[in-house]
């Protein structure tokens, strides 16, 4: 690669993994995309980029739905460009899209898809567009920094609205990792050193207590509660709630009853 590479897509729900050898410019104009970049994960998005070094392993799924530039940047060449590129790109980096360039970016996608022969001069301009702005801005700068420790890696609120949606479904481990733009398998070493636990155990952990809140509230039955929260039968149920809380649902139900 000689030159520097522009395409406008939509990033889809398949969640893709690899390592380039060239650098990459993420920048959107609606819709988002989980990225993570060596385990380091944020949400592209219109006001949030991503700077990718060459050689970096990186993980994404986008919604779908979103309209994304994606910058292919040589690592050698491009003259009076280099001492720019290489500033941008000497490490992977997540930053806030200031506004003047979100209003060019969002001008400069349409004419992208009319005249795409003009790629390379529109990468350029927002190359140096994201140069310019970031460049005395001390604030902006700071927030180029990937997140540095395990737990910044994975949004644990996110994580745990989906699983409150999800109660009454199987949640495999892959369908957490999505949500981190994640694999599986980095997903759960990620996990474990932040919470001291598995995600599966973290799961049922998450089942119970929504199921104690349901056996206190006394409006469904016992086996009405076990499959909202996932169980598949009200013993497999009762049993897990008993290794949970040291006692089964229908004595707690009982102890409620009594008191009331």
């Amino acid at each position: 690669m000689s030159v520097i590479d522009l395409r406008a897509c939509t990033l889809t729900r398949e969640h893709v993994a690899h390592v380039h050898r060239h650098h990459q410019l993420i920048l959107a104009t609606c819709g988002s995309t989980e990225l993570a970049i060596e385990g380091r994960g944020d949400r592209i998005t219109g006001s949030r980029g991503c700077l990718i070094p060459c050689g970096r392993h990186h993980e994404y799924q986008g919604d779908g739905q979103n309209r994304t530039f994606v910058l292919d940047v040589p690592v050698t060449g491009l003259g009076g460009e280099r001492e720019l590129i290489d500033r941008l790109f000497d490490q992977p980096r997540f930053f806030v899209v200031p506004n003047g360039l979100q209003r060019m970016a969002d001008s400069l996608m349409p004419q992208l898809e009319q005249f795409p022969v003009l790629r390379n001069e529109i990468a350029v301009l927002l190359l140096r567009a994201l140069s310019l702005q970031l460049r005395d801005d001390d604030t902006a700068l700071h927030t180029l920094k990937a997140p540095t420790t395990v737990s910044e890696r994975l949004d644990l609120e996110r994580i745990d609205s989906w699983i409150d949606r999800h109660l009454a479904d199987e949640i495999r481990v892959d369908d957490l990792a999505r949500q981190c733009a994640l694999s599986p398998g980095h997903f759960h070493h990620c996990f474990r050193l932040a919470t001291g636990t598995t995600p599966q155990s973290y799961v049922q952990s998450r089942r119970l207590a929504h199921a104690q809140v349901l056996v206190e509230r006394g409006d469904l039955s016992l086996g009405q509660i076990g499959v909202q929260v996932g169980f598949r039968d009200q013993g497999s149920f009762s049993r897990a709630y008993r290794r949970q809380f040291g006692a089964p649902p229908s004595c707690q139900r009982r102890a409620l009853g009594s008191k009331g």
